[in-house]
């Protein structure tokens, strides 16, 4: 439904968050894991990925590459911290199935590639590949919205 409307944009005043991963976008809702889905991390959306790429949906600084390699936290030039988790319970894959091509402090443009991920490997391995991608610091007063034209924050 949403295909094609993540592609890579140069606009600085573009409200829109470039998709990590291809695949489908779900509500952060749907996650099978409750830290997610009850946004106790905080709000954001997920991908049912297709393809084993991750790249930065900001420009901004590399915060973490977890040492598993399973989670990326960025801080994007405007300060929203972003946290990609790849797949539920990934981090007791401990690193298997995962590449990493950024380290912490990097600066990272929108679009650059962050992680290689194997999920032919790894979606045997775990309860889901489904990949939450959360805005950490947001205030109480913003939200992630999907809707036709993309995911911003509002």
């Amino acid at each position: 439904m949403f295909k094609g409307l993540f592609k890579k944009k140069t606009v600085e005043s573009d409200p829109f968050i470039l998709q990590p991963l291809e695949g489908q976008l779900v509500p952060i809702e749907t996650v099978p894991d409750p830290v997610f889905s009850q946004k106790m991390m905080g709000d954001g959306f997920a991908i049912q990925p297709t393809k084993g790429t991750v790249v930065s949906p900001v420009d901004g600084k590399v915060i973490s590459v977890f040492p598993t390699k399973h989670a990326v936290s960025l801080l994007d030039h405007k300060g929203k911290e972003i946290l990609i988790h790849v797949g539920i319970e990934t981090v007791n894959l401990k690193g298997e199935g995962f590449t990493s091509f950024v380290k912490d402090g990097q600066t990272v443009k929108k679009g650059q590639k962050l992680l290689e991920v194997d999920f032919e490997f790894i979606k045997e391995k775990v309860p889901s590949i489904i990949t939450p991608v959360v805005f950490t610091n947001l205030s109480e007063n913003e939200k992630v919205v999907i809707d036709e034209q993309g995911v911003r924050i509002i």
